[in-house]
């Protein structure tokens, strides 16, 4: 019981060292300055000094003091804890010897190797072509109902000796959506002229032209092209569509003005696109718009005092989306006024608008050289594939720099070319006046003009397209009208 009583006396004397400690500590700490004390003595009426005096001599408050000593003595420098007394009777050894049974312990453990495959039981051949057997694989793709499965396409072949004749699925049917408008690509002379070339050069011309891919045909062509234009030079481009894409980029960029037809085809609207530059539409063939719109932007240069820029209005000879004539020469007057570059695609107008088929600025009376930028396809009345550009020196030079897709496409095959510049020879003979002839000397050309003409088949063609949509084969083979149906239409007539 002794021991006990000691032992339970001992620890509540420590603890109460310890309570001492902490409340001499804070009184330590929280001292106040000899100066705040002169203010309580002076704030404070004598009776409170007096009780101050007897907390301070109050028993508790020794005893804490006497703890606050004796835990410092343990704790403390010499204290049997503190971390000094431990090191000199030799406690490292202890923490050392510690690490060094861990680290036994670790190297001496058996490592994990996770089971392999050959430590499986492996399958018998019976228990294999039983897996097989109820396997079922998952169909790739979905089941196709009868009323998903597609109508067989029809099967469409050229007849010979003509553009517009063919048979589908063996019937004789008038190819409407071909393009070769005055049938030149059935001409024995063209198909002579393209295979001779093949022999000669093969099918590729392997570059682009401003590497190793110029032939001497392609500078032929150009030269022939410039001479029947009437311009100063020529540049020919692989594809007619990224003619007038490439064109337009090439001649504009994002201060510059583009004046666009409401009308203009999906070629003009990717080259207006692409050359990010600022682009306003007037309404289609108003001219009326277009001279209200051209002084709206002059007005707003003047009150802005914009600085200068290239301006250039671009329509089509013959609109690809309705067929309809642009009236050029008030478009030129225009852009004379208002000092624009005038831009025409001819691609529907090449080879059947004009004397010499020379498009629709020769039908306007508009001589070489008014319209700063002649473009048109050689996919139409040249039988060929590509485009052209027509126009002064530093017209077609500057395309050889700047022109996309110019500098970034292969060249045109050379049989290609070959057979659009024996079509152009054809074109520029007496044949290919009379040719011509056929669509330019059309009845109504004095009365109705060309747009009635044109309106009058439109209505027509969307009479023909409703019956040809109930056929299923008419479906598959009109799938898009553009302005070749029109034209070809004229020719039947003619």
């Amino acid at each position: 019981m002794a021991k006990g009583s000691a032992g339970s006396r001992a620890s509540s004397g420590l603890a109460l060292a310890a309570v001492a400690a902490i409340a001499a500590a804070l009184l330590v700490s929280r001292a106040p300055k000899p100066e705040v004390l002169q203010q309580l003595k002076d704030s404070f009426m004598q009776e409170d000094l007096a009780a101050v005096r007897e907390f301070l001599r109050h028993p508790t408050l020794a005893k804490a003091k006497a703890g606050a000593v004796e835990f410092w003595e343990i704790i403390g420098p010499g204290g049997r804890l503190h971390p000094g007394w431990f090191l000199e009777h030799k406690g490292h050894i202890v923490i050392e010897g510690l690490l060094m049974v861990i680290i036994a312990v670790m190297l001496l453990q058996s490592r994990f190797y996770p089971r392999t495959t050959e430590d499986e039981d492996a399958l018998t051949d019976k228990e294999i072509d039983a897996l097989c057997q109820e396997w079922e694989p998952l169909p790739l793709v979905p089941d196709i109902s009868d009323e998903d499965i597609r109508p067989e396409p029809p099967l469409v072949q050229s007849r010979e000796g003509s553009s517009y004749d063919v048979l589908v699925n063996g019937q004789p049917a008038l190819n409407l959506a071909c393009s070769d408008f005055l049938g030149l690509g059935s001409d024995p002379s063209v198909q002579r002229r393209a295979k001779e070339t093949v022999e000669r050069y093969g099918v590729g011309s392997c570059g682009p032209r401003g590497f190793y891919g110029t032939f001497d045909v392609h500078l032929e062509l150009e030269a022939a092209l410039a001479q029947f234009m009437g311009q100063e030079e020529a540049i020919i481009y692989s594809y007619d569509i990224s003619t007038i894409a490439s064109v337009i980029p090439a001649f504009a960029s994002r201060q510059d003005i583009l004046v666009l037809d409401e009308g203009v085809s999906y070629p003009i609207q990717q080259g207006a696109k692409l050359s990010r530059a600022r682009v306003f539409w007037f309404k289609h063939n108003d001219m009326a718009s277009l001279a209200a719109l051209l002084q709206q932007i002059e007005d707003a240069e003047k009150r802005d005092r914009a600085p200068l820029c290239r301006k250039m209005l671009v329509v089509e000879g013959v609109y690809a989306n309705s067929g309809d004539v642009a009236p050029l020469q008030q478009l030129y007057s225009l852009k004379e006024a208002y000092r624009y570059r005038l831009c025409v695609e001819e691609s529907h107008a090449f080879g059947v608008l004009g004397q010499g088929g020379r498009g629709a600025c020769e039908a306007a009376g508009l001589q070489p050289g008014q319209v700063e930028v002649v473009v048109a396809s050689m996919g139409t009345s040249l039988a060929s594939v590509g485009g052209f550009c027509v126009g002064h020196h530093e017209v077609c030079d500057h395309q050889r720099l700047c022109g996309q897709g110019y500098c970034f496409s292969a060249s045109l095959p050379p049989y290609l070319a070959t057979a659009a510049h024996e079509a152009l020879s054809i074109l520029g003979s007496s044949r290919g006046q009379q040719l011509a002839a056929q669509v330019s000397n059309m009845p109504g050309k004095g009365t109705g003009g060309w747009q009635q003409a044109m309106a009058g088949l439109v209505r027509l063609m969307a009479a023909l397209m409703v019956l040809l949509r109930a056929w299923q084969l008419g479906e598959m083979l009109v799938q898009c009208v553009p302005a070749c149906v029109y034209i070809n239409c004229l020719l039947v007539c003619a």
